[in-house]
């Protein structure tokens, strides 16, 4: 069965993040993709000029119209800008219950600018992160919802995966995915962290600028896995690996003079 996936998100109009990039990946990735967009912005790939919010209210029409009509296998929740979309977001998925949740906590584009309001954090950490199957923050963001600061080396990852997975529900299958993009160094050792387990995901940097989507990459690969292989660390790996091959190709794009996409169809083009 091909599997329905749905990205809650906003939109970049260069199509490197966001929930265009999001539907690629879903697509690529063998599963039908649909979002519900929970922002807006004017974005390129040196930056973001502006942003304008969705209402509330019409955010959570998306969502009860959507689950009303059609089968949602996962979702992924990606930027969602405010304070009262993140309420909307987690109200109607608590309503719906979809059995797989990755939440991939934006914050911060690649071009350094705001993605989401600082009312909005404390509502996304009380709200959202009991509802997540699977949380995939990179070490900034992991320190904001920690309370700390960015870890910069695999000891400090590992504690903090811990005090992050206590903010996640005790029923059910419960994930960190901390990414360590951010470390110094070549190595990118990703860490999952279910309370007990914790596993490494090796890697190394590739020397390319473009990177942009990264993480909504890689949590949008995550949603399009977890209902075809309903084991989480198999579906990392594999998500991670569809990532890195990703950024392997990217330079043979032309889109921008930023900090231009991955190519997300790179088995395919």
């Amino acid at each position: 069965m091909i599997p329905n996936t749905l990205s809650i998100a906003g939109v970049d109009p260069s199509g490197g993040a966001g929930v265009l990039a999001d539907v690629k990946a879903m697509s690529a990735l063998g599963a039908y993709g649909m979002a519900v967009v929970a922002a807006l912005t004017a974005q390129n790939t040196r930056g973001v000029t502006g942003i304008s919010p969705v209402p509330p209210e019409f955010v959570a029409q998306q969502i009860d119209t959507l689950f009303a009509d059609v089968r949602v296998d996962a979702v992924k929740i990606g930027m969602l800008g405010q304070q009262g979309v993140t309420r909307a977001v987690a109200e109607r998925l608590a309503h719906w219950k979809p059995a797989h949740i990755v939440l991939d906590p934006v914050m911060i584009a690649k071009s350094g600018d705001a993605l989401l309001e600082r009312s909005a954090i404390d509502e996304l950490r009380e709200s959202l992160l009991p509802l997540a199957t699977v949380l995939t923050p990179n070490l900034p963001e992991a320190g904001v919802l920690a309370g700390g600061t960015a870890a910069d080396n695999l000891r400090d990852m590992r504690r903090v995966a811990e005090k992050l997975r206590r903010l996640l529900s005790d029923s059910g299958q419960r994930w960190i995915f901390l990414k360590g993009g951010h470390l110094p160094g070549s190595d990118t050792i990703d860490l999952l962290h279910d309370g007990d387990q914790m596993i490494e995901l090796p890697g190394r940097r590739i020397d390319t600028p473009n990177t942009h989507g990264t993480g909504c990459t890689l949590s949008a690969a995550l949603a399009a896995l977890l209902p075809q292989t309903d084991n989480l660390p198999e579906a990392a790996r594999r998500a991670k690996a569809y990532l890195v091959a990703a950024i392997g190709q990217a330079d043979r794009l032309q889109v921008g003079s930023g900090h231009g996409p991955v190519q997300h169809f790179h088995a395919w083009w």
